[in-house]
């Protein structure tokens, strides 16, 4: 059965970290809004997310159909998919330390969106610039080197050895690490000139999945949106600081 996920046209977003698996595994999969047509779209998406009738409502996208289930929040669509795309560990008990993992992620996800929208989400980004520029600077100096140190000590512990971050194979954590070094390589180039000298095992994770051949096809298509200012992950040369 194809899964339909659904997310906002246009963007990256919190999105990508699903289709990142879905793409991994060839998985038949439709991105709702994108497409054209009757029962697509973003009217659809909504319409889900404003139903009075839908038992299963969504609070915000993306969330993810597979038949008439709907899974909600990228690290519990991922638990779901996960073992059923071959993306998460075999062992039931490391399947929620990947959990955990994921949700450090969405924290970290979280912390990245705030540089830009420190005060509110209704706010435009230039109604709170300067806010921004003493957010992002303390994200830099403090948030990026505590996420990305941890996410480094976990591969450098890791007992099967330090080519994925759980187990021995890949899950759709190291999906989502790659996509945060590459949101974070795009938004903070400075910040970040330097992550592969300081973080060497996340920059060996990040270069191993843009070369498996699912994910370097889908990088090349028209199916991976552009990092944009709309995103999660946005590049304000302002906000973006060199600490080398």
């Amino acid at each position: 059965m194809t899964y339909e996920l659904y997310y906002w046209d246009g963007i990256q977003g919190r999105g990508e970290f699903v289709r990142l698996a879905l793409e991994e595994a060839a998985a038949d999969y439709i991105d709702i809004t994108r497409q054209s047509g009757r029962g697509h779209g973003t009217g659809a998406m909504l319409a889900i997310m404003k139903s009075d009738s839908e038992a299963q409502l969504p609070f915000a996208p993306p969330f993810l159909k597979d038949g008439d289930l709907i899974i909600s929040h990228v690290a519990n669509i991922l638990l779901y998919l996960g073992p059923k795309l071959g993306l998460a560990p075999d062992e039931e008990g490391l399947r929620y330390v990947a959990n955990g993992l994921q949700l450090t992620v969405t924290d970290f996800v979280a912390e990245v969106h705030d540089t830009h929208h420190p005060i509110a989400t209704s706010l435009y980004y230039e109604d709170q610039k300067e806010e921004a520029k003493a957010r992002s600077a303390a994200f830099i100096k403090e948030r990026i080197p505590k996420f990305l140190g941890y996410f480094e000590r976990v591969l450098k512990q890791n007992p099967a050895g330090p080519g994925h971050i759980v187990g021995d194979t890949l899950t759709y954590v190291d999906l989502s690490l790659f996509q945060i070094i590459e949101g974070l390589v795009y938004a903070f180039p400075k910040a970040m000139s330097n992550y592969r000298r300081r973080y060497p095992l996340l920059a060996a994770l990040h270069d191993s999945v843009e070369q498996r051949p699912n994910i370097a096809r889908y990088l090349k298509s028209d199916r991976r949106l552009a990092f944009n200012t709309e995103g999660i992950f946005r590049h304000y040369p302002e906000l973006d600081t060199d600490v080398s």
